[in-house]
């Protein structure tokens, strides 16, 4: 395992496209939901247990080689708006083009051929950081910090919020995103027994909602 690998899949210059979404944030500033640093700290700390557990953990099944078709059925059935579906295959989309150019695999490429369209997100991370000689728990981290930092930075843009500011939110969910990465990956290591199945549901339906509602935005500042 190579902890440099791990920097170079969780650097946001890694060019997966996740710049061009707010994960629900520009809805939510609209909404009047974020309106500093205490309401961005209320949503991430939302977002992280709901839908980042979900995504952890299915990037962290497909990092220990659970099969992608499966996970990818898996995440359909736990994301009930088409908008964050779209979102998410075009995420995976572009996260494929990234890692096939970074770290070529055969794992790689067979998840492209039956997913031209791109395959959920989190499915391509695990697979990513399987490819990457990563493990369950790295991609679970990446796939934490990604349902987090991707709303603060948009924040930052939307809000003009003082960065140093969006970075302490993080910071003071750390903790928090330890136990997440620990539910997730203990979650995966039980797919082998009990089937996707056991993965985790949490569900956000507020963040199902705004996604409904931000798709249809004639202009918006983010993709999703």
């Amino acid at each position: 395992m190579s902890r440099a690998a791990l920097l170079v899949l969780a650097d946001g210059r890694f060019p997966a496209g996740g710049h061009a979404h707010s994960g629900g944030a520009e809805a939510a500033v609209k909404a009047g939901r974020i309106t500093g640093a205490e309401g961005l700290e209320a949503f991430c700390r939302g977002r992280l247990h709901t839908a980042g557990l979900v995504s952890a953990s299915l990037a962290a099944a497909a990092a220990l080689g659970v099969d992608p078709v499966e996970l990818d059925r898996a995440a359909d059935a736990r994301t009930p708006s088409l908008a964050l579906r779209v979102a998410s295959r075009k995420l995976g989309r572009q996260l494929m083009r990234a890692a096939r150019a970074t770290w070529p695999s055969g794992e790689l490429d067979a998840v492209a051929r039956v997913f031209p369209k791109g395959a959920h997100q989190p499915v391509v991370l695990g697979v990513t950081a399987r490819s990457a000689g990563l493990g369950a728990d790295d991609a679970a981290y990446c796939s934490v910090y990604e349902s987090v930092s991707g709303a603060a930075s948009a924040t930052v843009r939307l809000l003009s919020l003082d960065p140093f500011e969006a970075t302490g939110v993080l910071a003071r969910l750390a903790s928090e995103m330890d136990a997440v990465v620990g539910a997730a990956v203990e979650a995966a290591r039980g797919v082998g027994a009990g089937g996707v199945g056991v993965l985790p549901v949490a569900s956000g339906p507020l963040l199902e909602i705004s996604a409904e509602v931000h798709a249809g935005w004639p202009v918006r500042l983010f993709a999703s």
